[in-house]
């Protein structure tokens, strides 16, 4: 390892283990324990590397935000650490002619908003099942709006019972739960707490979507409050720094 490499690794691991006594304590206040909280990594417009040194720090689960940036990037840390059994996640907003890529490197997508977008997946998943480019279902979460802003995406809450069952009933694709990302300017612990009670309705037809992922690295604390399984957190741990592309 280069002394950069060096540097990096110490800058990261220090960052890792800050975050990690943040996730501790949240889950200690809300009377849960730290196996109930799953960290994602976002390197979105970080380097390879910098998932690979992750990787030796015993993180198991990336997300990125570009599909055209997220398939060189996992081919890239294959080739770094051939041994490291990464998770990649798809967090940002996907766009339906994305698909057939996406199913390529994606082990999850947690941006699923639409039924055409449903549609698209499961097409994609299927061809590439039979073409050999993939092995299993993919894994989806329902990204909710709770701001009922088009542009940051997300199911309304209203049609969430709708997509849940179109989703249901498509082949390849397994619901795992809901993502959503708090409202600007507002506050996240009541969004949060809405979060929750979506979580606990769509439980009642669908008992395999357990999965919550919220909170970020300015608001995770108020989302492991309000029952999050999942925390995406990118500038707390990687820093407000990164490049253009990998």
């Amino acid at each position: 390892m280069s002394v950069d490499s060096d540097t990096r690794k110490a800058e990261l691991a220090k960052s890792l283990a800050a975050l990690e006594e943040r996730i501790d304590a949240a889950c200690t206040a809300a009377g849960r324990t730290r196996d109930e909280v799953r960290l994602i990594a976002v390197t979105k417009t970080f380097p390879a590397l910098d998932a690979a040194l992750l990787a030796d720090l015993g993180v198991t689960d990336v997300g990125e935000n570009r599909d055209q940036d997220a398939g060189p990037k996992r081919a890239e840390v294959a080739e770094l650490r051939p041994e490291a059994a990464l998770r990649w996640h798809m967090v940002g907003r996907l766009q339906r002619n994305k698909a057939r890529s996406v199913v390529r490197w994606a082990d999850e997508v947690q941006s699923v908003d639409s039924e055409r977008l449903v549609d698209a997946l499961a097409k994609a998943v299927h061809v590439a099942r039979d073409t050999g480019d993939r092995e299993h279902p993919l894994d989806v979460l329902i990204q909710v709006s709770l701001d009922d802003d088009p542009a940051r995406g997300g199911c309304p809450l209203a049609g969430l019972d709708r997509l849940a069952g179109h989703l249901a009933r498509v082949g390849d694709l397994r619901l795992r739960g809901l993502m959503a990302v708090a409202p600007l300017g507002a506050d996240p612990a009541e969004a949060f707490a809405r979060l929750a009670r979506a979580g606990e309705r769509l439980r009642e037809d669908h008992p395999n979507a357990a999965e919550v992922s919220a909170g970020m690295s300015h608001d995770l604390e108020q989302a492991i409050a309000h029952g999050s399984t999942c925390v995406r957190v990118g500038t707390a741990l990687l820093g407000g720094r990164g490049l253009a592309s990998p």
